[in-house]
């Protein structure tokens, strides 16, 4: 890997990481369009950790209060009645189904589910299916139930796959489930924590052993990460006061483009879809 393609793709996964518009579909393409290869899951997933470094320092004081309710809560009845004991419980609870699947299905997420047909077909529909969320469910709540949790966990684990978009899936299934946009899109936030870090910290490993043309060295790595989380705190602030007074339709029309260009590239053989 050339040190310019490490830095576009640090850049790529930090300006789209928390956008509605999957940076695992994006860092994809972009290797694969200007590079000529396919940088690898492992290498997105590693990156990951900087985009995911930036939420625990932008939420830093908000992540403080739920890991100290929720050890409170393991002894007092009463600290269980805390919201924040409740939420810390529903950031657990709505990472299980991306960790079971995730560690199920390792080896198709780093193969076949990298077809580039496949991409641009999840973000066609999902892109549709977030726009229906915004335009017709009941924005009506910011108080997350367990309900909302189990939702929105199951719709983060459809983000294994590029083109669905993490936080994507989990804003559209907190939009149907009657959640408003800021609410969504902060638990969303929260939710990625323990998915991401642990996904990156077990694809380290794979990246480090690695030998390929088109790999990564580690200073590489390090620099792609820095610039991932260096970007990825300036887009936190950005959509969550772009959220507070903007539906998603902007992003809605972006997927939907994105995808049939990515489509019409792919049936005229102009880029391989493995």
């Amino acid at each position: 890997m050339s040190w310019l393609q490490a830095l576009v793709l640090g850049l790529v996964q930090g300006l789209t990481e928390f956008l509605p518009v999957s940076s695992s579909a994006h860092v994809r393409i972009t290797s694969t369009l200007f590079f000529g290869n396919d940088a690898g899951a492992s290498f997105t997933a590693v990156i990951q950790l900087g985009t995911e470094l930036a939420v625990l320092i932008y939420f830093a004081k908000d992540i403080g209060r739920f890991i100290s309710a929720w050890f409170r809560g393991l002894f007092s009845a009463e600290a269980r009645k805390e919201k924040d004991y409740r939420l810390a419980w529903y950031v657990i609870i709505g990472s299980i189904p991306i960790s079971v699947l995730g560690y199920v299905l390792k080896d198709e997420i780093r193969t076949s589910a990298r077809n580039l047909w496949i991409t641009a077909t999840m973000l066609i529909v999902f892109g549709i299916l977030l726009g229906l969320a915004d335009q017709f469910a009941k924005h009506a709540r910011s108080e997350l139930t367990m309900k909302d949790a189990i939702g929105m966990g199951f719709a983060q684990a459809l983000a294994l796959i590029p083109g669905v978009s993490r936080s994507g899936g989990t804003l559209t299934a907190g939009l149907f489930l009657g959640l408003d946009r800021a609410a969504a899109a902060r638990y969303s936030f929260l939710l990625a924590i323990p998915a991401v870090f642990g996904a990156g910290i077990f694809s380290i490993p794979d990246v480090l052993e690695r030998g390929g043309p088109h790999d990564a060295s580690v200073p590489q790595m390090v620099v792609a990460t820095i610039l991932a989380f260096a970007v990825g705190y300036a887009t936190i602030a950005w959509l969550l006061k772009y959220v507070s007074k903007h539906s998603y339709s902007a992003f809605v029309w972006y997927r939907v483009m994105l995808g049939i260009v990515l489509m019409g590239l792919l049936s005229m053989d102009l880029l391989p879809a493995t």
